[in-house]
């Protein structure tokens, strides 16, 4: 059975490269998990002994199929505790990362189904982020930002990539949430600014470029 801090390589291995095939720097990774890369680098190497990735000194390393099912498994549990969390529990969404980043390793598999059965199977976390299927299947869709987006254009949110809490309460406090369909009513590229209407009359909202790149979006249907 992989420890806690095992899972936690193998899962940011994966949201590093969610395609499974491109080598991560150790640097990338050492900043994912906060660590020096001395300390990422000794993992790594009992991480290859363990057939769970593959190391590749001075390029970077990728996960084995072992080390993927670990991480999918991982990552399906952190996602479903999230939902659990924000739908059920009705916790504030812009708290559960911490929550969920215990609870994914103390959560058995049987329990995960019962969970995933009581939320109805759900395909995506409260942020819109893909929850893996049992099977281990991860499915993640390319996405337009808010950032790109035609003028009046209507879209609809499907996902928040800065999941820090700062960002998510101002993303909350402004209805800018998964789900929620918006236009981009004026980009100003010199101060680096847009305004995001919501349907209706609701007033605009200012955004920085960075900040609505951090908003995936799609046509609203």
């Amino acid at each position: 059975m992989a420890t806690s801090t095992v899972e936690n390589y193998l899962k940011h291995l994966l949201l590093l490269a969610e395609d499974g095939e491109a080598l991560v720097p150790m640097g990338a990774l050492a900043a994912a998990l906060e660590v020096v890369p001395g300390t990422a680098t000794t993992m790594v190497k009992a991480l290859a002994d363990s057939g769970f990735v593959q190391h590749r000194p001075r390029l970077g390393v990728r996960l084995t199929p072992e080390g993927r099912r670990v991480a999918l498994n991982v990552l399906r549990k952190h996602r479903l505790v999230e939902t659990f969390l924000v739908h059920v529990l009705k916790m504030d969404w812009a708290k559960v990362h911490d929550e969920a980043e215990q609870l994914e390793h103390a959560i058995s598999d049987e329990v995960l189904d019962r969970l995933d059965a009581l939320l109805g199977h759900p395909q995506t976390d409260p942020h819109g982020d893909p929850i893996p299927s049992r099977q281990g299947k991860l499915h993640s869709q390319v996405y337009a930002t808010l950032a790109t987006c035609t003028l009046d254009r209507s879209v609809r949110i499907v996902r928040i990539t800065d999941q820090s809490a700062e960002f998510l309460r101002f993303a909350e406090q402004h209805g800018l949430q998964p789900g929620t369909a918006v236009r981009v009513a004026d980009r100003n590229l010199p101060a680096g600014l847009l305004a995001v209407q919501k349907s209706g009359k609701a007033p605009a909202v200012s955004l920085s470029l960075v900040a609505a790149g951090k908003i995936l979006v799609e046509p609203a249907r």
